[in-house]
């Protein structure tokens, strides 16, 4: 029965996937490193930034402290930003989905981007009245496909809301566009639904449903596919 909705934000509120991605690159070719689109999609999308320098500097066989960490985090956010100068692109059909559930559900973000970043997602995108709580990167110490942003959001919903009997992991439905995303909500016991926008349709198969896009897509068929109260 759904009772509860963890919305992830790039690639599934926000069209942003490649602004993260030329950020990275921005930051790392200055360090003598590249990330090419397809390495970047098939192994790192999803991961938060600190999962991904990490990764990426390990993969190269290079090391990493974390007085370096913290500066290529807050060097990737400036050019993140500098990447979104001009406007954040929605995902069509997001906005009413996200409107849509958030009268039915309680809602949350669990997202590997910075807090900032997200509120100026759902600032642009005028939905920051529809989430009970936002769960970033900052707020996590291991990210996707590690289940802990999710399990983290949903304590935050049955904190903030008090629901009687607490809502179960098997409750809480996950809007994910990620592979990584797909494999932590359903570490965290929660079901998927997965949107195309960064993998195609097929690469998303282990989620509960699978769809396209979110355009002509609204809550009523989400109760319809996951079961309403």
């Amino acid at each position: 029965m759904l009772r509860a909705v963890i919305f992830d934000c790039d690639g599934v509120i926000a069209d942003s996937e490649r602004s993260h991605l030329r950020a990275f690159q921005r930051v790392l070719s200055e360090e003598g490193l590249t990330l090419s689109e397809e390495d970047y999609f098939a192994r790192y999308l999803a991961m938060d930034d600190r999962g991904c320098f990490t990764a990426v500097y390990r993969d190269a066989g290079r090391q990493l402290d974390g007085g370096l960490l913290r500066d290529l985090i807050s060097r990737k956010a400036a050019c993140y930003l500098d990447e979104v100068k001009g406007g954040v692109e929605l995902v069509p059909g997001a906005v009413d989905l996200a409107r849509g559930l958030a009268r039915l559900f309680p809602c949350a973000i669990a997202s590997g981007a910075l807090r900032h970043e997200v509120e100026m997602v759902l600032e642009a995108a005028m939905l920051t009245a529809s989430f009970t709580t936002i769960v970033t990167a900052e707020d996590v110490s291991r990210g996707k496909p590690d289940p802990e942003s999710f399990v983290t959001a949903l304590a935050r919903i049955n904190a903030a809301t008090g629901a009687s009997p607490p809502v179960l992991p098997a409750d809480c439905l996950v809007i994910e566009d990620s592979r990584h995303g797909i494999a932590a909500a359903h570490a965290a016991g929660m079901p998927c639904l997965a949107v195309a926008t960064s993998y195609p349709a097929e690469e998303l198969a282990e989620a509960e449903m699978v769809v396209k896009g979110f355009v002509g897509f609204d809550a009523e068929t989400v109760v319809a596919r996951f079961g309403g109260q």
